[in-house]
């Protein structure tokens, strides 16, 4: 009986441990791409290969993406991508260019991954994003200051470039809400709100570690009455 007591203390205790491991980390959307040739994103150029593509935070409304190498060991650049947005989600990775001016590697413009309608579109620096959005006749989002870091990129201001060089504010030349005909993507739990949902972890170990006390306790009264009887 005592042992039963012991093994169901530790088992609730293990699940708890193991579903707060689990249920404390969001989920990234991760991806790997392989290009035949080389290609530039966000003014990184990516010789031919394969990468992985994550998302670094995947709760903000402006995301840091991470490429690393193929397993995902190393870390190549931060991008920064804001929401974009297509009317019929697919089951495969899809990957959008921008033309580019003559002699230049392909532009990634867009990213989205399987069974989602909204995707990422990639912030150039300022620079880079004129040439582009000459070159493709269409606004690029850019980058107003320079930055390096992943507080820096979600910080720094955003304006987008018009195919006639001009400056204009994101949301004025870019679609970065969905579609009025577009379903609205699942907007992801509160960040307020996430202790919530992992608030019976907490009883489900106390209970597991209350059970295993249990035992030990009765292991030792059934002792000290043993040693009586002697």
């Amino acid at each position: 009986m005592l042992r039963r007591v012991l093994w169901i203390g530790l088992t609730l205790s293990v699940l708890g441990f193991a579903s707060a491991s689990f249920g404390q980390t969001p989920s990234q959307k991760t991806t790997k791409l392989t290009f035949s040739q080389p290609v530039e994103i966000a003014g990184h150029v990516l010789p031919a290969g394969t990468y992985t593509f994550m998302l670094a935070d995947p709760w903000s409304d402006r995301n840091v993406i991470e490429i690393r190498n193929a397993d995902a060991s190393r870390l190549i650049a931060l991008v920064t991508a804001i929401p974009d947005y297509r009317l019929q989600p697919t089951d495969q990775t899809v990957v959008k260019f921008a033309e580019v001016p003559s002699g230049s590697p392909e532009a990634i413009r867009a990213w989205f991954y399987p069974g989602d309608n909204f995707g990422w579109e990639f912030v150039y620096p300022k620079r880079r994003a004129l040439a582009l959005a000459r070159a493709s006749n269409a606004p690029v989002p850019a980058m107003a200051t320079e930055a390096t870091t992943p507080a820096e990129m979600k910080a720094a201001p955003l304006i987008a470039v018009t195919p006639d060089q001009k400056e204009v504010p994101v949301a004025s030349a870019i679609q970065t809400t969905p579609p009025a005909a577009a379903p609205a993507p699942m907007e992801p739990p509160d960040r307020e709100a996430l202790p919530k949902t992992a608030s019976n972890l907490p009883l489900i170990v106390v209970l597991g570690l209350g059970t295993i006390a249990v035992a030990f306790g009765l292991m030792a009264v059934g002792r000290r009455a043993a040693r009586s009887k002697g």
